[in-house]
Protein backbone atom coordinates (compact mmCIF):
# COMPACT_ATOMS: atom_id res chain seq x y z
CA UNK A 1 0.00 0.00 0.00
CA UNK A 2 1.36 3.42 -0.94
CA UNK A 3 0.88 5.97 1.85
CA UNK A 4 -0.25 9.54 1.50
CA UNK A 5 2.38 12.06 2.54
CA UNK A 6 1.78 15.57 3.84
CA UNK A 7 4.53 18.19 3.89
CA UNK A 8 5.12 21.12 6.22
CA UNK A 9 2.79 23.48 4.36
CA UNK A 10 0.00 20.92 4.81
CA UNK A 11 0.37 19.99 8.47
CA UNK A 12 1.94 23.18 9.93
CA UNK A 13 3.57 21.24 12.79
CA UNK A 14 5.92 23.53 14.67
CA UNK A 15 9.30 21.71 14.98
CA UNK A 16 9.91 23.60 18.23
CA UNK A 17 7.12 21.54 19.83
CA UNK A 18 8.92 18.26 19.17
CA UNK A 19 10.92 17.00 22.14
CA UNK A 20 14.66 17.54 21.58
CA UNK A 21 15.59 14.15 23.06
CA UNK A 22 13.14 12.39 20.73
CA UNK A 23 14.79 14.22 17.82
CA UNK A 24 18.19 13.04 19.05
CA UNK A 25 17.01 9.40 19.17
CA UNK A 26 15.56 9.57 15.65
CA UNK A 27 18.69 11.22 14.29
CA UNK A 28 20.99 8.58 15.83
CA UNK A 29 18.83 5.78 14.39
CA UNK A 30 18.84 7.45 10.96
CA UNK A 31 22.62 7.87 11.08
CA UNK A 32 22.95 4.15 11.82
CA UNK A 33 20.94 3.38 8.68
CA UNK A 34 17.52 2.72 10.21
CA UNK A 35 14.12 4.22 9.50
CA UNK A 36 12.57 5.94 12.52
CA UNK A 37 9.46 8.06 13.04
CA UNK A 38 7.41 9.66 15.75
CA UNK A 39 4.20 7.65 15.99
CA UNK A 40 0.79 7.60 17.64
CA UNK A 41 -0.42 10.07 20.21
CA UNK A 42 2.36 12.62 19.81
CA UNK A 43 1.66 13.00 16.06
CA UNK A 44 -2.08 13.26 16.72
CA UNK A 45 -1.56 15.90 19.42
CA UNK A 46 0.82 17.95 17.28
CA UNK A 47 -1.75 18.00 14.48
CA UNK A 48 -4.56 19.19 16.76
CA UNK A 49 -2.26 21.81 18.33
CA UNK A 50 -2.00 20.16 21.75
CA UNK A 51 1.19 19.59 23.68
CA UNK A 52 2.10 15.87 23.61
CA UNK A 53 2.84 14.16 26.92
CA UNK A 54 4.98 11.42 25.38
CA UNK A 55 7.02 11.09 22.20
CA UNK A 56 7.03 7.42 21.18
CA UNK A 57 9.17 6.25 18.28
CA UNK A 58 8.82 3.33 15.85
CA UNK A 59 11.84 2.09 13.94
CA UNK A 60 13.13 -0.62 11.63
CA UNK A 61 15.96 -1.30 14.13
CA UNK A 62 15.57 -4.42 16.30
CA UNK A 63 15.86 -4.13 20.11
CA UNK A 64 19.46 -5.36 20.33
CA UNK A 65 20.43 -2.98 17.51
CA UNK A 66 18.84 -0.09 19.42
CA UNK A 67 20.72 -1.19 22.54
CA UNK A 68 23.99 -1.18 20.60
CA UNK A 69 23.44 2.43 19.51
CA UNK A 70 22.42 3.92 22.88
CA UNK A 71 24.31 1.53 25.16
CA UNK A 72 24.06 2.49 28.85
CA UNK A 73 21.12 4.82 28.30
CA UNK A 74 19.04 2.00 26.76
CA UNK A 75 17.06 -0.55 28.76
CA UNK A 76 15.14 -3.35 27.06
CA UNK A 77 11.82 -4.27 28.68
CA UNK A 78 8.95 -6.67 28.01
CA UNK A 79 8.71 -10.40 27.39
CA UNK A 80 6.06 -10.85 24.68
CA UNK A 81 7.37 -7.88 22.75
CA UNK A 82 10.65 -6.16 23.53
CA UNK A 83 10.66 -2.37 23.82
CA UNK A 84 13.63 -0.06 24.24
CA UNK A 85 13.51 2.68 26.85
CA UNK A 86 16.08 5.41 26.23
CA UNK A 87 16.71 7.37 29.41
CA UNK A 88 17.47 11.10 29.54
CA UNK A 89 17.63 11.85 33.26
CA UNK A 90 14.13 11.10 34.55
CA UNK A 91 12.63 11.23 31.06
CA UNK A 92 12.11 8.07 29.00
CA UNK A 93 11.71 7.91 25.23
CA UNK A 94 10.04 4.62 24.26
CA UNK A 95 11.25 3.01 21.03
CA UNK A 96 9.50 0.03 19.43
CA UNK A 97 10.45 -2.03 16.40
CA UNK A 98 8.05 -2.18 13.45
CA UNK A 99 6.02 -5.35 13.93
CA UNK A 100 3.39 -7.44 12.21
CA UNK A 101 1.39 -10.48 13.26
CA UNK A 102 -2.04 -9.03 14.08
CA UNK A 103 -4.45 -9.60 11.26
CA UNK A 104 -7.50 -7.36 11.16
CA UNK A 105 -9.67 -10.46 10.67
CA UNK A 106 -7.84 -12.76 13.09
CA UNK A 107 -8.66 -12.96 16.80
CA UNK A 108 -5.24 -14.46 17.57
CA UNK A 109 -2.67 -11.77 18.37
CA UNK A 110 0.98 -12.56 17.71
CA UNK A 111 3.44 -10.16 19.29
CA UNK A 112 6.89 -11.43 18.37
CA UNK A 113 7.01 -10.91 14.61
CA UNK A 114 8.97 -8.00 13.18
CA UNK A 115 7.37 -6.26 10.23
CA UNK A 116 7.30 -3.24 7.96
CA UNK A 117 6.14 0.27 8.80
CA UNK A 118 2.86 -0.41 6.97
CA UNK A 119 2.25 -3.63 8.94
CA UNK A 120 3.13 -1.82 12.15
CA UNK A 121 0.62 0.97 11.70
CA UNK A 122 -2.20 -1.42 10.75
CA UNK A 123 -1.84 -3.02 14.20
CA UNK A 124 -2.81 0.22 15.92
CA UNK A 125 -6.23 0.95 17.38
CA UNK A 126 -7.71 4.03 15.65
CA UNK A 127 -6.85 5.91 12.49
CA UNK A 128 -6.06 9.11 14.41
CA UNK A 129 -3.28 7.18 16.19
CA UNK A 130 -1.99 5.56 12.99
CA UNK A 131 0.16 8.38 11.62
CA UNK A 132 3.95 8.60 11.37
CA UNK A 133 5.87 11.87 11.46
CA UNK A 134 9.38 12.28 10.07
CA UNK A 135 10.67 15.40 11.87
CA UNK A 136 13.71 15.80 9.62
CA UNK A 137 11.84 15.47 6.34
CA UNK A 138 8.95 17.40 7.96
CA UNK A 139 6.35 15.02 6.57
CA UNK A 140 3.35 13.13 7.97
CA UNK A 141 2.92 9.60 6.56
CA UNK A 142 -0.60 8.16 6.45
CA UNK A 143 -1.42 4.51 5.59
CA UNK A 144 -4.85 4.37 7.27
CA UNK A 145 -6.77 7.60 6.58
CA UNK A 146 -5.91 9.18 9.90
CA UNK A 147 -5.11 12.57 8.36
CA UNK A 148 -8.63 13.01 7.02
CA UNK A 149 -10.25 11.65 10.19
CA UNK A 150 -8.35 14.11 12.39
CA UNK A 151 -9.48 17.00 10.22
CA UNK A 152 -13.05 15.65 10.08
CA UNK A 153 -12.93 14.98 13.87
CA UNK A 154 -13.88 11.33 13.48
CA UNK A 155 -12.91 8.32 15.59
CA UNK A 156 -12.61 5.23 13.38
CA UNK A 157 -11.18 1.79 14.06
CA UNK A 158 -8.34 0.49 11.91
CA UNK A 159 -9.80 -2.69 10.42
CA UNK A 160 -13.01 -4.43 11.47
CA UNK A 161 -13.94 -2.81 14.82
CA UNK A 162 -15.70 -5.91 16.18
CA UNK A 163 -12.58 -8.00 15.60
CA UNK A 164 -10.31 -5.26 16.96
CA UNK A 165 -12.37 -4.84 20.15
CA UNK A 166 -12.39 -8.61 20.70
CA UNK A 167 -8.62 -8.76 20.16
CA UNK A 168 -8.16 -6.16 22.90
CA UNK A 169 -11.32 -5.00 24.73
CA UNK A 170 -9.43 -2.13 26.41
CA UNK A 171 -9.63 -0.43 23.00
CA UNK A 172 -13.26 0.31 23.84
CA UNK A 173 -12.17 2.32 26.89
CA UNK A 174 -9.63 4.12 24.75
CA UNK A 175 -12.33 4.96 22.20
CA UNK A 176 -14.43 6.61 24.91
CA UNK A 177 -11.31 8.29 26.30
CA UNK A 178 -10.54 9.96 22.96
CA UNK A 179 -14.18 10.96 22.57
CA UNK A 180 -14.02 12.63 26.00
CA UNK A 181 -10.66 14.32 25.40
CA UNK A 182 -11.13 15.58 21.86
CA UNK A 183 -14.89 15.71 21.38
CA UNK A 184 -14.57 13.74 18.12
CA UNK A 185 -17.57 11.81 16.80
CA UNK A 186 -17.45 8.01 16.58
CA UNK A 187 -18.07 6.69 13.08
CA UNK A 188 -21.19 4.53 12.74
CA UNK A 189 -19.47 1.17 12.18
CA UNK A 190 -17.22 1.67 15.21
CA UNK A 191 -20.18 2.84 17.32
CA UNK A 192 -22.23 -0.25 16.44
CA UNK A 193 -19.24 -2.48 17.22
CA UNK A 194 -18.94 -0.83 20.65
CA UNK A 195 -22.60 -1.62 21.38
CA UNK A 196 -22.24 -5.20 20.12
CA UNK A 197 -19.04 -6.05 22.02
CA UNK A 198 -19.15 -3.91 25.18
CA UNK A 199 -19.56 -6.95 27.46
CA UNK A 200 -16.16 -8.16 26.21
CA UNK A 201 -14.63 -5.52 28.49
CA UNK A 202 -14.91 -7.95 31.42
CA UNK A 203 -12.41 -10.24 29.64
CA UNK A 204 -9.69 -7.62 30.10
CA UNK A 205 -7.06 -7.57 32.80
CA UNK A 206 -8.51 -5.86 35.92
CA UNK A 207 -5.15 -4.16 36.48
CA UNK A 208 -5.19 -2.66 32.96
CA UNK A 209 -8.77 -1.47 33.41
CA UNK A 210 -7.90 0.23 36.71
CA UNK A 211 -4.85 1.91 35.20
CA UNK A 212 -6.90 3.26 32.28
CA UNK A 213 -9.53 4.61 34.70
CA UNK A 214 -6.91 6.27 36.89
CA UNK A 215 -5.25 7.83 33.85
CA UNK A 216 -8.61 9.22 32.79
CA UNK A 217 -9.00 10.84 36.21
CA UNK A 218 -5.70 12.59 35.43
CA UNK A 219 -6.66 13.56 31.87
CA UNK A 220 -8.52 16.84 32.32
CA UNK A 221 -11.62 15.20 30.81
CA UNK A 222 -12.67 12.88 33.65
CA UNK A 223 -16.21 14.23 34.11
CA UNK A 224 -17.02 13.79 30.42
CA UNK A 225 -15.41 10.34 30.38
CA UNK A 226 -17.57 9.02 33.22
CA UNK A 227 -20.65 10.56 31.61
CA UNK A 228 -19.85 8.83 28.30
CA UNK A 229 -19.04 5.53 30.02
CA UNK A 230 -22.45 5.63 31.70
CA UNK A 231 -24.13 6.60 28.44
CA UNK A 232 -22.44 3.70 26.63
CA UNK A 233 -23.66 1.30 29.35
CA UNK A 234 -20.10 0.19 30.08
CA UNK A 235 -19.42 1.70 33.49
CA UNK A 236 -21.93 -0.59 35.24
CA UNK A 237 -20.00 -3.62 33.93
CA UNK A 238 -16.89 -2.42 35.77
CA UNK A 239 -18.09 -0.28 38.70
CA UNK A 240 -21.79 -1.02 39.32
CA UNK A 241 -22.04 0.76 42.69
CA UNK A 242 -20.54 3.95 41.25
CA UNK A 243 -22.82 3.77 38.20
CA UNK A 244 -25.95 3.49 40.35
CA UNK A 245 -24.95 6.59 42.33
CA UNK A 246 -23.98 8.63 39.26
CA UNK A 247 -27.50 8.13 37.95
CA UNK A 248 -29.04 9.67 41.10
CA UNK A 249 -29.00 13.16 42.63
CA UNK A 250 -25.88 12.21 44.60
CA UNK A 251 -24.04 11.82 41.32
CA UNK A 252 -24.06 15.58 40.75
CA UNK A 253 -21.58 16.16 43.59
CA UNK A 254 -19.25 13.54 42.07
CA UNK A 255 -19.43 15.17 38.64
CA UNK A 256 -18.88 18.61 40.21
CA UNK A 257 -15.70 17.43 41.96
CA UNK A 258 -14.47 15.79 38.75
CA UNK A 259 -15.03 19.08 36.90
CA UNK A 260 -12.94 20.93 39.49
CA UNK A 261 -10.18 18.30 39.10
CA UNK A 262 -10.40 18.64 35.30
CA UNK A 263 -10.05 22.41 35.55
CA UNK A 264 -6.97 22.10 37.76
CA UNK A 265 -5.38 19.62 35.35
CA UNK A 266 -6.06 21.81 32.32
CA UNK A 267 -4.61 24.88 34.02
CA UNK A 268 -1.70 23.13 35.76
CA UNK A 269 -0.87 20.34 33.33
CA UNK A 270 2.62 19.88 34.77
CA UNK A 271 1.29 19.20 38.29
CA UNK A 272 -1.25 16.38 38.50
CA UNK A 273 -3.48 15.86 41.51
CA UNK A 274 -2.59 12.68 43.38
CA UNK A 275 -4.48 9.47 42.73
CA UNK A 276 -5.87 9.36 46.31
CA UNK A 277 -7.37 12.84 45.78
CA UNK A 278 -8.83 11.86 42.40
CA UNK A 279 -10.29 8.62 43.73
CA UNK A 280 -11.76 10.55 46.67
CA UNK A 281 -13.67 12.66 44.13
CA UNK A 282 -15.65 9.49 43.36
CA UNK A 283 -16.11 8.24 46.93
CA UNK A 284 -16.24 11.23 49.28
CA UNK A 285 -19.75 12.34 48.19
CA UNK A 286 -21.05 8.82 48.94
CA UNK A 287 -19.58 8.85 52.47
CA UNK A 288 -20.77 12.42 53.04
CA UNK A 289 -24.36 11.57 52.06
CA UNK A 290 -24.40 8.43 54.20
CA UNK A 291 -23.14 10.29 57.27
CA UNK A 292 -25.59 13.15 56.86
CA UNK A 293 -28.48 10.69 56.49
CA UNK A 294 -27.31 8.73 59.53
CA UNK A 295 -27.03 11.93 61.58
CA UNK A 296 -30.61 12.91 60.72
CA UNK A 297 -32.00 9.40 61.29
CA UNK A 298 -30.34 9.08 64.70
CA UNK A 299 -30.94 12.72 65.62
CA UNK A 300 -27.46 13.10 67.03
CA UNK A 301 -24.04 14.47 66.15
CA UNK A 302 -21.76 11.76 64.82
CA UNK A 303 -18.21 11.35 66.07
CA UNK A 304 -14.95 10.40 64.37
CA UNK A 305 -15.56 6.72 65.08
CA UNK A 306 -18.83 6.91 63.14
CA UNK A 307 -16.99 8.63 60.28
CA UNK A 308 -14.34 5.91 60.16
CA UNK A 309 -16.98 3.15 60.17
CA UNK A 310 -18.97 4.81 57.38
CA UNK A 311 -15.85 5.35 55.28
CA UNK A 312 -14.75 1.75 55.77
CA UNK A 313 -18.25 0.50 54.87
CA UNK A 314 -18.39 2.51 51.63
CA UNK A 315 -14.87 1.44 50.63
CA UNK A 316 -15.69 -2.25 51.23
CA UNK A 317 -18.92 -2.05 49.22
CA UNK A 318 -17.16 -0.24 46.39
CA UNK A 319 -14.30 -2.75 46.23
CA UNK A 320 -16.61 -5.77 46.55
CA UNK A 321 -18.77 -4.65 43.62
CA UNK A 322 -15.94 -3.50 41.33
CA UNK A 323 -14.29 -5.38 38.47
CA UNK A 324 -10.89 -3.95 39.46
CA UNK A 325 -9.62 -3.97 43.03
CA UNK A 326 -8.00 -0.84 44.41
CA UNK A 327 -4.43 -1.50 45.57
CA UNK A 328 -4.24 -1.56 49.36
CA UNK A 329 -1.93 1.46 49.47
CA UNK A 330 -4.35 3.54 47.38
CA UNK A 331 -7.40 2.31 49.31
CA UNK A 332 -5.79 3.18 52.65
CA UNK A 333 -4.77 6.64 51.43
CA UNK A 334 -8.29 7.37 50.12
CA UNK A 335 -9.88 6.26 53.41
CA UNK A 336 -7.53 8.47 55.42
CA UNK A 337 -8.12 11.45 53.14
CA UNK A 338 -11.91 11.12 53.38
CA UNK A 339 -11.86 10.67 57.15
CA UNK A 340 -9.64 13.74 57.49
CA UNK A 341 -12.29 15.87 55.75
CA UNK A 342 -14.53 15.43 58.78
CA UNK A 343 -11.72 16.56 61.07
CA UNK A 344 -11.32 19.71 59.00
CA UNK A 345 -15.06 20.32 58.55
CA UNK A 346 -16.93 18.47 61.34
CA UNK A 347 -20.54 17.45 60.78
CA UNK A 348 -21.45 19.44 63.91
CA UNK A 349 -20.44 22.64 62.12
CA UNK A 350 -18.25 23.63 65.09
CA UNK A 351 -14.92 24.78 63.70
CA UNK A 352 -11.74 24.59 65.76
CA UNK A 353 -8.14 24.48 64.57
CA UNK A 354 -6.23 21.74 66.35
CA UNK A 355 -2.56 20.88 66.12
CA UNK A 356 -2.94 17.11 65.68
CA UNK A 357 -4.27 17.05 62.07
CA UNK A 358 -1.44 19.37 61.01
CA UNK A 359 1.09 16.73 62.07
CA UNK A 360 -0.50 13.91 60.09
CA UNK A 361 1.12 12.77 56.85
CA UNK A 362 -2.17 12.95 54.94
CA UNK A 363 -2.88 16.57 55.92
CA UNK A 364 -1.45 18.31 52.79
CA UNK A 365 -3.58 16.20 50.45
CA UNK A 366 -6.60 16.58 52.73
CA UNK A 367 -6.16 20.36 52.63
CA UNK A 368 -5.91 20.26 48.85
CA UNK A 369 -9.13 18.26 48.66
CA UNK A 370 -10.84 20.72 51.02
CA UNK A 371 -9.77 23.47 48.61
CA UNK A 372 -11.55 21.61 45.81
CA UNK A 373 -14.71 21.28 47.92
CA UNK A 374 -14.53 24.99 48.76
CA UNK A 375 -14.48 25.81 45.04
CA UNK A 376 -17.98 24.31 44.94
CA UNK A 377 -19.34 25.36 48.35
CA UNK A 378 -18.72 28.98 49.50
CA UNK A 379 -19.49 27.94 53.10
CA UNK A 380 -16.24 25.97 53.09
CA UNK A 381 -14.07 28.95 52.16
CA UNK A 382 -13.76 30.10 55.76
CA UNK A 383 -12.58 26.74 57.18
CA UNK A 384 -10.28 26.24 54.18
CA UNK A 385 -8.59 29.59 54.76
CA UNK A 386 -8.31 28.94 58.50
CA UNK A 387 -6.67 25.55 57.98
CA UNK A 388 -4.46 26.91 55.20
CA UNK A 389 -3.20 29.71 57.48
CA UNK A 390 -2.59 27.21 60.28
CA UNK A 391 -0.65 24.99 57.88
CA UNK A 392 1.55 27.88 56.76
CA UNK A 393 2.31 28.75 60.36
CA UNK A 394 3.06 25.10 61.00
CA UNK A 395 5.57 25.09 58.12
CA UNK A 396 7.26 28.23 59.42
CA UNK A 397 8.04 26.37 62.62
CA UNK A 398 10.08 23.91 60.56
CA UNK A 399 7.70 20.97 60.80
CA UNK A 400 7.05 18.84 57.67
CA UNK A 401 9.03 21.20 55.47
CA UNK A 402 9.06 18.60 52.70
CA UNK A 403 5.31 18.96 52.19
CA UNK A 404 4.31 21.35 49.41
CA UNK A 405 2.03 24.30 49.92
CA UNK A 406 -1.46 23.64 48.58
CA UNK A 407 -2.00 25.42 45.25
CA UNK A 408 -4.18 28.55 45.25
CA UNK A 409 -7.92 28.02 45.43
CA UNK A 410 -9.35 27.48 41.96
CA UNK A 411 -12.34 29.57 40.92
CA UNK A 412 -14.93 27.40 39.22
CA UNK A 413 -16.00 28.78 35.86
Amino acid sequence: MRPREFVADDHEIDPAHVDSDALYVIRKLNEAGYTAYLVGGSVRDLLVKREPKDFDISTSAHPQEIKKIFRRNCFLIGKRFRLAHIKFGKKIIEVSTFRSGENASDLIVRDNTWGTEEEDVIRRDFTINGLFYDPFEHKVIDYVGGWEDIHQKVLRSIGDPIIRFKQDPVRMLRLIKFRARFGFNIDEQTKQALIATRKEITKSSPARILEEMLRMLESGAAAQFFHLMTQAKMLHLLFPMLTTILETEKGKQIYDLLQVADQIHRQQAESLLSRPILTACLLFPIVDQELKKKSVDQDKCLHLGDVMMATSSVMKKFVASSFSLLPRKLSTAVSSLITMQFRLTPLSGKQSIRHKPLSMNEFPEALQFLKMRAALDPDLLKPYKAWNNAWRQHLKKGVHQKHPHPPPLEKRQ
